[in-house]
């Protein structure tokens, strides 16, 4: 299927599709598709960051942050509602935080310079990129209030709400390690968490796999940060945020998961 074909037809990039027909024809030519597997790294703090990268599908990505006792923390996801690298400044600059995949698949991507060229030429590009970047840059202040505020719980769930929303499925391939990892916490202490979970039967995890038997329930659970960072994409970027429903177990469809308010 042509690049083009696929972009207009299929539930890709969410960021790219709201741009208009003669806007994304400055960008599609430029756009390389690959995949990607959970693990990988786009970039480490210090590199001369080249190219933008834009999840499609399911495939998740992260931002962490090195720590000086070897821990890298999470500070962001991007699904396929957004982009890394080259989102709003202009020319190659040293990346602050690395760049990791979570869950693999498709990938879109593309030089900087020729996204740098497209938006000198559009100024709905600009503008499309310019709020973008005040909504990740809204996820990564919602992050430090959540991490200094909320319990590990409430944490764990608010990832797992994070992850079913941007992926539009509710098994996921993550382990307790990985998680432990995201939230910069011990596995014992997300352990207990899962294995209370597991008592509420809201989660069943198999090897390198966890599924959420009730994704609306892990939403109650959750602190209201996730939600408030989707109600920030829907007021200053409206559907560019997932809102398909969420694949559960044997296929059963849950409706999109219901914002909190606290």
């Amino acid at each position: 299927m042509a690049l083009a074909q696929r972009l207009a037809d299929a539930p890709v990039n969410n960021l790219l599709r709201v741009l208009r027909p003669s806007d994304l024809a400055l960008i599609e030519p430029h756009l390389s598709l690959g995949e990607v597997k959970a693990g990988d790294v786009l970039y480490e703090p210090g590199d001369d960051v080249k190219r933008v990268f834009f999840p499609c599908d399911a495939t998740l990505l992260a931002f962490r942050v090195m720590l000086a006792d070897g821990r890298a923390v999470e500070t962001a996801l991007v699904g396929r509602e957004g982009a890394l690298a080259g989102i709003v400044s202009q020319g190659r600059l040293p990346a602050y935080s690395r760049a990791e995949v979570q869950f693999g698949g498709p990938l879109l991507s593309m030089d900087i310079e020729a996204l740098d060229q497209a938006k000198l030429k559009s100024a709905a590009i600009r503008n499309v990129f310019a709020r973008y970047a005040d909504c990740l840059m809204a996820q990564v202040f919602q992050s430090v209030a959540c991490n200094a505020a909320h319990s590990i719980e409430q944490r764990t769930a608010k990832w797992l709400v994070s992850a079913m929303e941007r992926t539009g499925d509710a098994s996921l391939p993550v382990t307790q390690d990985h998680l432990a990892g995201m939230l910069g916490v011990g596995r014992s202490y997300v352990s207990r968490v899962i294995q209370t979970l597991k008592q509420r039967n809201l989660v069943e995890t198999r090897r390198g796999r966890l599924t959420v038997n009730d994704p609306t329930a892990m939403a109650e659970l959750s602190c209201a940060c996730q939600s408030a960072v989707r109600r920030h994409f829907d007021e200053v970027l409206r559907g560019v945020y997932p809102e398909e429903p969420i694949r559960g177990a044997n296929g059963v469809m849950h409706p999109a998961v219901a914002m909190r308010e606290d």
